[in-house]
């Protein structure tokens, strides 16, 4: 009124209080969390606190953090004799098993990058992804893969981390801030984008992270697909706790008699499962939910009325809804559905997690009011560095 030329989007519709409330008091998650270590330190220093402990189970296969460190840092020197220098990427092309365990870890201990590859993927889009990155090698299961059309060394993993070599940590000195992985979005809209992730981005996702303490008593199932963000917290939340991981195969996953079985035989506390899988498996898996100690889900829009039914007959103790794209590190916010009215038509996606922020925002960039509809923007430490090769995008983007 007192300035009739002025556009109406610059009109302050918020109070102070509640642009405070919006800004500050909504994103009040600091926490400390170990921002100066590297992903391996912290592992390394789990092992030196239990080396017997068990680290992976692989169905009759049981590695304990002191084996499972010797043959990572068997294999992290023969990387680093090949040339592989800190920052490099190097791919991988196996399912999940103890060796892409130990691959990942190698990769990280001489100061590389994983690039986990699906391998169910055409073999076209498999060389694709390792040009991007411009892979310095690939670890395999065997280095004469037909599949494979590349003039990147490709090397079978097995004989570098079972055979001769130093066992002793190579101590690198090596940055948190540092690319850990980049992983690579489906590419349903184009090219697959290469989402590069810090060590310490992965450290906020699984110690002290507001939503989830784990624990040296947890295990944890494997049941993501290597190449999705989602095994970022399946595999390293057991790995940087002491605590096992359970590598559940494919077979296994997709069957819910059989994962229900697995589930149960292992005594599994912690299970994530996509949206997709949830909806499919709930009612099937029954008893195995019951018993945990956390349950899951997220990476879609997630059945509500299979939730209702698993809170009325098979509640875990922990019904954790999760949300967050690949660019911020596995999850953003997560809610915990402790109730829920079935005519709802989605879940809520709850709050930040800890060191993170979210923000909805109008097409100004200015914080809507308390209820109305804005577009969300996510801030903090699980932030990715952005997109590997696509500088254009990163800017627009991040």
């Amino acid at each position: 009124v007192a300035d009739a030329g002025q556009p109406v989007g610059r009109i302050e519709l918020l109070s102070s209080a509640e642009r405070t409330y919006l800004l500050e008091d909504l994103n009040r998650t600091a926490a400390a969390y170990p921002s100066e270590r590297c992903i391996h330190e912290l592992f390394e220093a789990q092992v030196r606190q239990a080396p017997e402990a068990v680290a992976v189970v692989h169905e009759d296969e049981r590695l304990s953090y002191g084996e499972l460190n010797a043959r990572a840092n068997r294999l992290a020197h023969h990387l680093i004799g090949l040339g592989v220098r800190p920052g490099d990427r190097v791919a991988t092309v196996l399912d999940r098993s103890v060796a892409l365990v130990v691959a990942q870890l190698a990769i990280l201990k001489a100061g590389g990058v994983y690039v986990p590859i699906d391998r169910a993927l055409p073999s076209a889009r498999q060389e694709w992804l390792m040009a991007d990155c411009a892979a310095r090698l690939v670890l395999s299961e065997s280095d004469d893969d037909d599949l494979l059309e590349v003039t990147i060394p490709v090397l079978a993993i097995e004989p570098l981390m079972t055979g001769p070599g130093s066992s002793a940590d190579p101590g690198l000195a090596l940055s948190a801030e540092a690319a850990a992985y980049v992983m690579y979005t489906s590419g349903s809209t184009g090219l697959p984008k290469g989402v590069v992730v810090a060590h310490r981005a992965v450290n906020r996702l699984v110690i002290n992270n507001g939503y989830a303490q784990f624990s040296s008593s947890d295990r944890v199932a494997w049941v993501g697909n290597p190449a999705f963000d989602i095994s970022t917290l399946e595999v390293w939340a057991p790995l940087l706790h002491g605590s096992s991981l359970v590598v559940i195969p494919q077979i296994d996953v997709l069957q819910p008699e059989v994962l229900r079985r697995v589930v149960q035989q292992h005594g599994i506390t912690v299970l994530h499962l996509t949206a997709g899988l949830f909806s499919q498996s709930a009612d099937d898996l029954g008893p195995a939910l019951a018993s945990l100690r956390l349950l899951l889900v997220g990476g879609d829009a997630v059945d509500v009325a299979a939730v209702a039914r698993v809170l009325r007959g098979s509640r875990p103790q922990h019904l954790l809804h999760c949300y967050g794209p690949t660019e911020t590190t596995t999850f953003a916010t997560v809610c915990e559905i402790t109730a829920i009215d079935e005519t709802f038509g989605r879940l809520p996606i709850g709050r930040p997690i800890a060191n993170t922020r979210i923000y909805l925002l109008d097409g100004h960039g200015a914080p809507v009011p308390f209820g109305a509809v804005g577009e969300l923007y996510i801030g903090g430490a699980g932030v990715a560095r952005g997109y590997l090769n696509r500088p254009e995008l990163t800017a627009e983007r991040f």
